[in-house]
């Protein structure tokens, strides 16, 4: 499922509202979640690398906004915002990837640490203008087995759109959908929502084969 920004007259008119205490986070500075790295394993894991001078590691628009979303519709999510190397600066914006090989190598880390401590999670993941870069950069070189743990990537005003044909490198073009800016906020919510569930019926229905091909084979008698 692919959205492009010709879409984005038609997803307008349904954008989130915010809570009213996301509204005073963003009148503060911003907001930072650490969720992942501080926290105790989710169901699911929200990664989000914030738009170019936006502060905290969730910035103030689409990442907390996305978070929200996410938890009141799935409940229990755990959300990380890229920090560390990511400064989000905007002479970074310049470079030949969109972003510093330092960015990158902080979201691979992410990705991994979710991938390692909670190998049973589903991920997803967004980036707001600059992020899109960080979450390229990022994604198209994590190994196979950590990409298939990513059940979707949202990508807000994309700035390598035109280089990768509205893709992330390397990683399935279904997986990742393109929108605008805030506006977009409820239906980049709601495709993220659609592949974690797609994610889990996946999952179940592999559960059922194996358990199926063990009870065929005899197993399922000497085991229970």
């Amino acid at each position: 499922m692919h959205f492009t920004p010709l879409l984005t007259g038609l997803f307008a008119a349904g954008a989130v509202a915010a809570p009213a205490k996301d509204l005073a986070v963003r009148q503060l500075g911003g907001s930072t979640s650490n969720e992942l790295e501080d926290g105790s394993c989710k169901p699911v894991i929200f990664i989000n690398a914030r738009a170019s001078t936006e502060p905290g590691n969730m910035g103030l628009s689409t990442g907390p906004a996305l978070c929200s979303s996410l938890k009141r519709a799935l409940g229990d999510v755990a959300c990380q915002g890229v920090g560390g190397a990511y400064s989000a600066g905007l002479a970074q914006n310049a470079l030949p990837g969109g972003s510093s090989q330092g960015a990158f190598d902080e979201a691979k880390r992410l990705f991994n640490l979710a991938h390692t401590k909670c190998p049973d999670s589903t991920i997803v993941a967004s980036g707001y203008s600059q992020g899109t870069a960080v979450m390229n950069g990022a994604i198209k070189d994590l190994d196979a087995e950590v990409q298939d743990q990513i059940a979707g990537v949202v990508l807000f005003g994309y700035t390598k759109n035109a280089q990768n044909d509205g893709q992330i490198e390397n990683f399935p073009a279904d997986k990742a959908g393109h929108f605008t800016y805030t506006d977009d906020v409820s239906p980049a919510s709601d495709f993220l929502q659609q592949k974690v569930q797609s994610a889990g019926s996946s999952s179940s229905s592999s559960s059922s084969d194996d358990g199926s091909s063990s009870s065929g084979s005899g197993f399922g008698s000497l085991f229970g």
